[in-house]
């Protein structure tokens, strides 16, 4: 259907001043898609986003059936329900096997990590891990003790308190139940996408660096001597050298031996298929060969764990509620960690397996399990990279294997506590090491230079600020820059001037497509992000450039001498504010002062809603809103040409310049004298003569085949 320019959908707007036929040119058929507009007074749309959110979660809570609520407060009946004996059994059997070995050293490595007695590393790896197996979604995910959870604890409880005092243990354990509450918080009420700003360069950043400082600090049990307790480099190092006089060679002999045989067996583990057991047996076998050694040669320079309570953990309530002040910013910061850290591998690992994860559930579980660990003397825990990877590449098949660990770690708590009097320092710091190595992510770091340089740049200030200013404040600087970037991005949008691809009517940016030509007196323009307050000036000074800065060796059809229409381009624009729309109408009055006509095309329907609610869409004129650029360009060169036409005719009688009408005046009164063969090749209805013959300036706009 051949329709004019001026919609007839117009009238479906609440107030419609004019009609298509008292509209310039509207004997003039253009083949126009009408434009929809919405009714202000009826639309769905005014009900807010979060009644709306409500509403939907509402209506999905009560179509629920009994099993799915089930599943919904125990994610563990989903694997449950469907457990396939035959086939699932031996796996989940020797991938929790495999996990519990590698998780007791591991367990009482991180513990003196964090400055705890090694006894509270295995308390923290035994009901935590059963808890998350009855409310965490992730099959394969292994939780208990990490090295960077560690760190943070060490970090902040040393700043309060010595950690050979009780009240260190204490804080430590109240910290499990603050980032527990905190994690069930976010899962419940569904905030798990705000660590959505902490972009991926600053968690590498922050990683590495932090994976520096905790080898550094596990150099005492090599050298033999005491380093100061410090999550900046340089006292680390100062500490280091200072001490230097007071060396000693047997525990750095050994630590360094043991070392590089767990490395050895992690590369073999990694590079060789059948060999992959050797990387969860690699803790152990450190453990094992150290303990030999020291009950064989008795070495008196070496020190060693010492006495281990035996027993499983009894249930106690954690106290010291009065520094609950001073822990907060570690607990959010834990938090976020465990968040980035485990939803991201339970996503990966989810996605691996074939079924579908809810990271806030996940949220949820892993709280659960660190609220219900601090009853049981266990400090914050999170999900573990290594031994999830372990655990995923072992089998595991469902949560059993996390069942077949926490077994483990209370036989190991039962039975075996006595024997581990004798693991030497040094064997369990080059545990820490081992695992640490891996967080030095220097391969990030050369992707990001090669890729994208102000990722590098984040990266870098990240892991800088962390090694020299202190985790909190790494962490702090590496958000805040992050945040920073996505403000300056969003407040500097990218946006293109828009060109026909040739024998297309198809609209481009003419920097990406170089062949892309323009009109004269007519600029297209897309906004490619939502406008806003804070980007709103940004893109008027732009719009301004675009008009003043024209490129004349691209352009085509009736040759003029300025800018007489700007055609914005809003499909990507998703949300428009009350800031930009006065900015649109102080555009829209600036134009008009010059004789320059705006057009909009493709607005969504919210879009659309707002700019009728503020009455945008009547002052431009409805006239002026269209489905496609090509329709507006259709449109906006016809009156181009009658500008063209008007402007010789003026010419011609050098009217004086009080008598001189409007540019708009004379496009009124000469919209009957337009050329015919132009008129017919825009509306599509005359095939065009060869391109060899034809002039550029007459170019159709809908060539189509007879």
């Amino acid at each position: 259907m051949e329709i004019t320019y001026a919609s007839p959908s117009s009238l479906d707007l609440a107030s419609s001043s004019s009609s298509a036929s008292a509209m310039p040119h509207a004997n003039r058929p253009v083949k126009v898609i009408p434009l929809q507009h919405p009714s202000s007074s009826s639309s769905p749309l005014d009900q807010s986003f979060l009644s709306d959110a409500f509403n939907k979660r509402i209506e999905n809570l009560k179509r629920m059936t009994w099993i799915e609520w089930i599943e919904m407060v125990l994610p563990c009946f989903r694997w449950i329900r469907t457990y396939n004996y035959r086939d699932y059994l031996q796996v989940d059997l020797m991938a929790g096997i495999t996990v519990g070995v590698m998780l007791v050293p591991q367990a009482m490595s991180y513990a003196k990590l964090a400055g705890l007695q090694p006894i509270y590393g295995l308390y923290s790896g035994f009901v935590p891990i059963f808890v998350y197996t009855i409310f965490g979604s992730s099959r394969q995910l292994a939780i208990g003790p990490v090295a960077l959870v560690s760190l943070l604890v060490s970090n902040v409880l040393s700043g309060i308190t010595d950690s050979s005092g009780e009240l260190y243990t204490e804080l430590a354990i109240l910290l499990a139940l603050m980032v527990g509450v905190l994690e069930c918080i976010m899962g419940l009420l569904r905030l798990g996408w705000l660590i959505r700003f902490i972009s991926h360069a600053v968690i590498s950043g922050f990683t590495t660096a932090s994976a520096i400082v905790i080898a550094l600090s596990q150099a005492k049990y090599f050298l033999g001597y005491k380093v100061v307790r410090s999550s900046k480099i340089v006292p680390l190092i100062k500490s280091i050298i200072s001490g230097a006089d007071e060396f000693s060679w047997p525990p750095f002999v050994m630590g360094s031996i043991t070392l590089a045989i767990l490395l050895v067996m992690k590369h073999l583990g990694k590079t060789r298929k059948y060999l992959r057991f050797l990387r969860a047996a690699g803790p152990l076998t450190a453990v094992v060969l150290g303990t030999t050694f020291v009950k064989i040669y008795k070495p008196s320079s070496i020190s060693l764990v010492g006495d281990i309570p035996q027993g499983l953990p009894g249930f106690s309530i954690p106290k010291s509620f009065g520094h609950v002040k001073s822990l907060i910013p570690t607990a959010m910061l834990i938090t976020g960690v465990a968040i980035l850290e485990s939803v991201g591998i339970a996503k990966a690992l989810a996605a691996k397996n074939g079924y579908e994860l809810d990271s806030n559930q996940e949220l949820f579980g892993l709280g659960v399990a660190n609220i219900l660990g601090s009853f049981f003397s266990a400090y914050p825990t999170t999900g573990s990279f290594s031994r999830s990877a372990v655990n995923h590449e072992s089998g595991a098949k469902t949560g059993l294997s996390g069942i077949i660990t926490g077994i483990i770690m209370g036989c190991a708590l039962l039975f075996l506590t006595p024997l581990f009097e004798y693991i030497p320092q040094c064997a369990l710091a080059a545990i820490v090491i081992s695992a640490v190595m891996g967080l030095v992510d220097y391969d990030e770091a050369i992707f990001l230079w090669h890729v994208d340089k102000k990722d590098f740049l984040l990266w870098t200030i990240t892991s800088v600020t962390t090694l020299f200013l202190g985790i909190e404040i790494g962490v702090l600087v590496g958000v805040g820059v992050s945040l920073a970037f996505v403000i300056h991005e969003s407040a500097n949008p990218h946006i293109a001037i828009l060109g026909r691809l040739p024998g297309t009517t198809v609209y481009r940016n003419i920097r990406q497509y170089p062949e892309a030509y323009t009109y004269h007196g007519i600029v297209i323009v897309r906004v490619d992000a939502p406008i806003y307050f804070a980007n709103i000036s940004y893109i008027k000074d732009r719009l301004r450039e675009y008009e003043v800065d024209v490129d004349r060796s691209t352009r085509r059809g009736p040759e003029v001498e300025r800018i007489y229409f700007v055609i914005l381009e809003m499909s990507p624009v998703t949300y428009i504010d009350s800031s930009a729309v006065q900015a649109l109408k102080d555009l829209h009055q600036e134009y008009k002062s010059r004789d320059i006509q705006m057009a909009i095309s493709n607005p969504n329907r919210e879009v659309l809603l707002t700019l009728s609610k503020s009455d945008v869409v009547e002052m431009i004129g409805k006239e002026w809103y269209f489905v496609r650029v090509h329709d507006a360009v259709q449109v906006c060169l016809q009156h181009v040409q009658s500008l063209k036409e008007s402007s010789k005719t003026a010419d011609t009688a050098d009217p004086s310049p009080d008598d001189k009408p409007s540019i708009f005046q004379r496009l009124l009164k000469n919209r009957g004298e337009e050329d015919t063969s132009i008129t017919e090749m825009e509306s599509g209805n005359k095939k065009p003569s060869d391109s060899r013959d034809t002039d550029p300036q007459l170019e159709p706009l809908l060539s189509r085949k007879p």
